[in-house]
């Protein structure tokens, strides 16, 4: 079974989704193993983003998914990343498909509801910063 790590972020809280999205989840039979409801502490954040250090919009990353309560997943299944990859749609809203989670609930890139690791590598990395016990 793959695994993944899957950030509800501030915005999606705020919105009231979590449910929605969970539902999305077990409705596709993807395992949660743990899920986690808490605030992160901006060195966590950091490193969750780290891939984005130098970037122009790093530091408004790591101020938007500390700006709220998030909800940690780590889901299982069978191809999980690319299938939760499709089911969050396209990392700019605008560009996601309706019937995905970001074409369905939202409309700026900066604030897209969701993150989801991108690969088996960074899936590892991710787990690992969260749920060293996991990987």
């Amino acid at each position: 079974m793959d695994k993944t790590l899957v950030v509800i972020k501030p915005d999606g809280v705020r919105k009231g989704l979590v449910g929605e999205i969970i539902n999305r989840f077990e409705r596709r039979h993807i395992d949660i193993e743990v899920i986690e409801f808490t605030k992160l502490k901006k060195e966590k954040a950091q490193e969750l983003y780290s891939v984005h250090e130098g970037k122009p919009f790093y530091d408004d990353l790591v101020d938007f998914i500390v700006s709220g309560p998030i909800v940690l997943m780590v889901l299982k299944g069978e191809e999980v990343i690319p299938v939760i990859r499709k089911m969050m749609g396209a990392t700019d809203p605008k560009e996601a498909d309706p019937g995905t989670i970001r074409g369905d609930f939202a409309l700026d890139i900066s604030q897209n509801i969701i993150h989801g690791s991108d690969s088996e590598q960074s899936a590892n990395r991710e787990i690992a910063i969260f749920f060293p016990e996991l990987v």
